[in-house]
């Protein structure tokens, strides 16, 4: 298949090859970061995708040349129907992932190793038991902790993702990176993004740049190790001479990724998201259950897919309440 027949090529010459479901709105957390302190409005179970609809929507993806999916939430594993959903997918000829907040993880060890799940990517966004209650609204950080050790013990090859805030888990960045001296673990450290709900600011956000200055404060500059990136990677890899696993760091708001970017977003209720900042998205849903072709709808969304952030090209643009508050809270989105 060619790039210019290609319904997953956008204007840019973009192939999109990487498509993340999220196969539900509900979590048991409420990070602060992705839900409204007073909840949402989660979507009626008849308006979710059930598991054939995901299946069918994610084989028409596949058919046009995506290679990996990740399943996200909400908390993905609330879900009852979790296992059957992982099972159908897994018969797709596609790398299968999933990102989760691991206080469940535990009781589907079994089910990730029969579908050939590899990589699972963990929220974590502090080492400290106070912190991630107040974070996450809930008392379960020895459960995560205990669980994410399991993980590795089992073979998986586990990220940790830390969105950091400033003044809250910005003096928590070495010691994530510690955790890799002994802990075969990839640390990846997220920049604060806006979405609604969530009192997004700028001057919350630990830049790039910040991230790096703690770095070699703590370790001689020779010893810190830049990685290749992987084709298509949204970070920014390094390892610390010596230690056994590595970090990254995600930079989504001061110097983004979207020149290479290669993933497209389907969120629980069947709407097809071009890009994680755009308020814009496509119902994919409807159409299929009225037996429709939805191959058109997908060439459209992604031909409409400008070239940065939704169309906040400029930091100016981001810091304006009017533009990225039109986006919808993160837990609805789906990472």
């Amino acid at each position: 298949m060619s790039a210019t027949n290609n319904i997953l090529t956008d204007t840019f010459g973009r192939e999109h090859t990487y498509l993340r479901i999220s196969l539900t709105e509900r979590c048991n957390l409420r990070c602060t970061y992705c839900m409204p302190a007073e909840g949402i409005e989660l979507s009626p179970k008849s308006h979710l995708m059930n598991f054939e609809e995901i299946y069918t929507i994610a084989k028409t993806f596949v058919d046009h040349g995506v290679t990996k999916i990740r399943l996200t939430g909400g908390e993905p594993l609330v879900r009852k129907d979790a296992p059957v959903i992982l099972k159908k997918l897994a018969s797709l000829p596609v790398e299968l992932a999933i990102t989760t907040n691991a206080v469940s993880v535990d009781r589907f060890i079994d089910t990730f190793k029969e579908c050939g799940i590899k990589n699972i990517n963990v929220s974590l966004d502090s080492l400290v038991s106070a912190k991630f209650k107040e974070v996450t609204r809930r008392d379960y950080f020895q459960r995560v902790y205990d669980n994410i050790m399991m993980l590795i013990e089992e073979g998986f090859n586990v990220k940790l993702n830390a969105v950091l805030m400033k003044g809250f888990n910005d003096n928590e960045i070495i010691d994530f990176i510690n955790l890799t001296k002994t802990h075969r673990i990839n640390i990846r450290f997220i920049e604060f993004m806006p979405f609604d709900g969530n009192k997004w600011d700028m001057d919350k956000t630990v830049s790039y740049k910040e991230i790096i200055k703690y770095v070699y404060k703590s370790f001689p500059q020779e010893k810190v190790l830049r990685i290749a990136d992987a084709p298509n990677d949204t970070s920014k890899n390094y390892k610390i001479d010596g230690y056994q696993g590595s970090f990254a760091i995600i930079s989504s708001v001061t110097n983004p990724f979207c020149d290479s970017c290669n993933r497209l977003r389907l969120t629980a209720n069947g709407r097809m998201k071009n890009c994680l900042f755009s308020a814009s998205e496509s119902d994919l849903l409807t159409p299929l259950r009225e037996g429709k072709n939805i191959e058109p709808i997908i060439q459209k969304a992604v031909q409409a897919k400008l070239k940065m952030r939704g169309g906040m090209d400029t930091l100016e643009k981001l810091k304006k309440p009017e533009l990225h508050g039109k986006n919808r809270s993160m837990i609805t989105i789906g990472g």
